[in-house]
């Protein structure tokens, strides 16, 4: 079958296919239940694909990830001539077509290009669920560092509100961008907008100075027990073991039983496993490796739980201030 003549849904499973699994399991993760369903139905149904058709929804994807990009820096005139340049007028054109009728540009676009201080003066008075929405679209690093300079008594309350945010109507959403006097109203999605939750305030939190993060966990333990809990739950996982160092990393292993390390280990990535295995010794990584041939497939429920243990032990280990996760911040640098 012809590129053109190929669905949507049929040019996502070719892609897939091209990126390989590893890969295509990092895609996975961005997707809902129901979608990664279709597609791994798709995928089971492809049969042969040509090295022509392959090479053609390849060039697609990444034209249209390259027409996003522009998008997002400058608006869909700036995208246009961009593309005009790269690809030619006919084909800029045709792209262009294709995301206007797909892709939405995220809302205050024209926000996340101001900077964080001019923005904090702007908003720090508007109402907290305001601020909320607004730190919602940005990126965690910018929101980090509003967050974090805000008053400490709507550090937490802003924080809720982000986490427990689920759907804003384009209506409210669109009259938040008026009072800032967004260009880019036009182009909000009509659809209901799912922002916020749970996993945007962890990457929020991630992004922000320990005591930042510590102020805001210990209200929202007091106020909210079950979100604070959530949340800390996905605040480190077990794949940011990469974020210690290799002595942080051998006094993690020093507490945590070889079982469960097997077990933890059967479910991570090379990356993973070689930091792990660099700060063992190397008789007692090479008998791990020979446990893990031996155990056979195991339930992932089993794999997730020997992994949470281990992070409950990277968590504590944080708490008494014996190993320290590098977040990015000036004040997390060990020198």
């Amino acid at each position: 079958m012809a590129e053109e003549q190929l669905s949507g849904l049929q040019k996502a499973a070719v892609l897939l296919i091209a990126l390989g699994p590893e890969k295509s399991a990092t895609v996975f993760k961005h997707l809902k239940e129901e979608e990664i369903e279709d597609l791994t139905l798709e995928i089971a149904n492809t049969r042969s694909i040509s090295p022509q058709v392959k090479e053609s929804v390849i060039n697609e994807f990444y034209e249209i990830c390259l027409a996003q990009q522009y998008i997002a820096e400058g608006g869909i005139g700036y995208a246009k001539d961009l593309l005009e340049k790269a690809l030619g007028s006919d084909k800029a054109l045709d792209v262009i077509g294709k995301l206007t009728a797909s892709l939405q540009v995220k809302p205050f676009e024209f926000v996340r290009k101001t900077d964080a201080t001019q923005l904090l003066s702007f908003i720090q008075d508007e109402h907290p669920q305001t601020i909320a929405l607004i730190l919602s679209y940005l990126s965690a690093g910018q929101a980090a560092l509003i967050i974090s300079a805000l008053p400490p008594e709507r550090q937490a309350d802003v924080a809720k509100r982000i986490a427990t945010m689920d759907r804003t109507s384009p209506d409210v959403i669109k009259e938040v961008e008026r009072v800032l006097e967004s260009k880019l109203a036009n182009l909000v999605n009509q659809d209901y907008t799912i922002i916020g939750g749970v996993d945007q305030v962890v990457e929020i939190l991630n992004s922000t100075d320990r005591g930042t993060e510590k102020h805001i966990m210990e209200i929202l333990e007091i106020e909210d027990p079950e979100l604070a809990d959530n949340i800390r739950k996905k605040m480190f996982v077990f794949e940011d073991i990469l974020l210690l160092d290799d002595r942080s990393i051998q006094r993690v292993l020093r507490d945590v039983d070889n079982n469960d390390l097997e077990l933890s280990l059967k479910g991570t990535n090379e990356e993973v496993q070689n930091a792990i295995f660099n700060n063992l010794s190397k008789r007692l990584a090479q008998m791990i490796k020979e446990d893990m041939e031996f155990m056979g497939p195991v339930r992932m429920k089993d794999v997730e739980e020997a992994q949470q243990k281990i992070v409950n032990i990277i968590r504590k280990l944080e708490e008494s201030g014996e190993i320290v996760i590098s977040r990015g911040g000036g004040d997390e640098i060990v020198v």
